[in-house]
């Protein structure tokens, strides 16, 4: 089972990580667009190369349309894509400043605690992110400038973040086969194989 559960962290992970990067090269070419078509639009530019700069302009050289709308929409999906791999190999951010001192048996039991608290958080977010999902398909709400379907960012993370609710309840159920049974079920904390 955690064969399967690794790899379908895995995958979510590359998606996110395809998708953050999509991300990136697109928020660079909108930023050296702008920053472009400021330079075009600038009296000393028009001056010297005036038919160049028109030509530049009306060729479309600019930011690219929409932008904020498919980074808020990619992002949260890229944000849930990384969850699972995080809820696998125990890479969440964690202060062990009150637990360093304690038995290994109390530290399994502590990250069992957690372990359900941040499974049952993430089934709540995916519980909404699903009724969001469904609210925006019925209504048929659009991005502002763009006019895309807002479901579709809505599934699209409703997907990742289901991916995370499963990986979570069997990491859940790991930690606390290992509060009980004092044997090591999952990576150690932030160790990824």
């Amino acid at each position: 089972m955690y064969g399967m559960v690794n790899r379908l962290a895995r995958i979510m992970a590359l998606t996110g990580g395809v998708m953050l990067m999509a991300l990136v090269i697109m928020t660079c070419v909108s930023i050296a667009g702008r920053v472009t078509n400021g330079v075009l639009h600038a009296d000393w530019v028009e001056a010297v190369a005036g038919g160049a700069a028109r030509w530049l302009i009306d060729a479309g050289v600019g930011p690219v349309n929409g932008d904020f709308e498919i980074l808020e929409a990619g992002v949260a999906f890229a944000i849930f894509s990384f969850l699972p791999i995080c809820q696998l190999y125990g890479a969440h951010a964690t202060v062990d400043v009150f637990t360093s001192f304690l038995s290994d048996r109390a530290n399994r039991i502590i990250a069992a605690f957690w372990e359900l608290v941040l499974t049952g958080a993430i089934i709540l977010i995916s519980w909404r992110l699903f009724e969001g999902f469904l609210d925006r398909y019925e209504n048929g709400q659009t991005s502002w400038l763009l006019q895309f379907p807002m479901w579709w960012s809505y599934l699209a993370s409703w997907i990742a973040s289901a991916v995370a609710a499963a990986v979570g309840l069997y990491c859940a159920a790991a930690r606390v086969g290992e509060s009980l049974t004092g044997r090591r079920i999952l990576p150690a904390g932030g160790t990824v194989e």
